[in-house]
């Protein structure tokens, strides 16, 4: 127990009692003595655990989230760890803790999420565009050089590099860089739709356009939806353009008398 007590093992000093520990751990059955040990042994480790977790500081998680995680990773090892193959307890315990922190990055800190094998194209990408750029000056490298670095093809370095705007994503709400005016990333999104306006008035004359001759129906279709001038629409129809003009004004009134008459608004 003393052992377990160092709060830096590692010290080769430190290791037989550890061991002796780990030994014990396993042979006691369920039970308070067993659970203490067992916080022991995990608190004794926890300095590991954090020192892990720092080396992932820097990619944008707070560190306590970090050290968290870790603390999970090493309370999986001390768990799953058998003594008796021999194996150091450290040599065991770095790449559980490492392994919960990248599953970590990878299942929980993505704000779109995108297969494993692009997350895995985004981190080779990010480090080698990182080393290249220490090089080039300040440049930032090109997908061949970066190519050439990983040793990926060109098509998958530009996946990664697509991939690197997936991992955080700004809310329509974010004031735009430079704007001066307060403006957000929601106003530079679509436009208004001046259909909508009218829309109620195109339900309001279907029935009425429904009930028009074949032929009024085309001449009205190709001078409102197709923007056919009269002139057009008389060349194809065969009829003089007066007769579309005379046309076009008769089929719109009865359409907007029988919409008027149908919503019980005065004509």
């Amino acid at each position: 127990m003393a052992g377990a007590r160092q709060t830096a093992p590692g010290r080769r000093q430190d290791m037989a009692p550890m061991t002796a520990a780990f030994h014990r751990l396993r042979a006691l059955p369920d039970g308070p003595e067993k659970e203490e040990l067992r916080r022991a042994t995990v608190c004794a480790w926890l300095p590991m655990a954090h020192r892990l977790a720092s080396r992932f500081r820097d990619r944008g998680e707070p560190l306590d989230d970090l050290r968290q995680v870790a603390a999970v990773g090493l309370v999986k090892a001390v768990d799953r760890y058998d003594p008796a193959r021999g194996k150091a307890f450290e040599t065991y315990a770095i790449p559980t803790v490492v392994g919960e922190l990248k599953r970590h990055f990878r299942d929980h800190t993505w704000d779109v999420h995108v297969p494993r094998r692009v997350q895995d194209l985004r981190n080779q990408v990010r480090v080698a565009r990182r080393d290249l750029a220490q090089t080039l000056g300040g440049r930032l490298p090109t997908e061949a050089e970066i190519a050439a670095r990983t040793g990926l093809r060109v098509e998958d370095v530009r996946t990664g590099l697509e991939a690197l705007d997936s991992y955080r994503t700004l809310s329509l709400d974010a004031e735009m860089p430079r704007s001066g005016d307060g403006s957000c990333l929601a106003d530079t999104l679509g436009l208004y739709d001046h259909a909508l306006e009218v829309a109620v008035d195109r339900e309001a004359v279907k029935p009425g356009l429904r009930s028009l001759p074949e032929r009024e129906r085309t001449i009205l279709y190709l001078r409102f939806f197709r923007d056919m001038t009269q002139e057009r629409i008389a060349e194809a129809l065969g009829i003089s353009q007066m007769h579309v003009s005379r046309l076009i004004a008769q089929c719109c009134e009865e359409v907007r008398t029988q919409a008027l008459q149908e919503t019980g608004r005065p004509t």
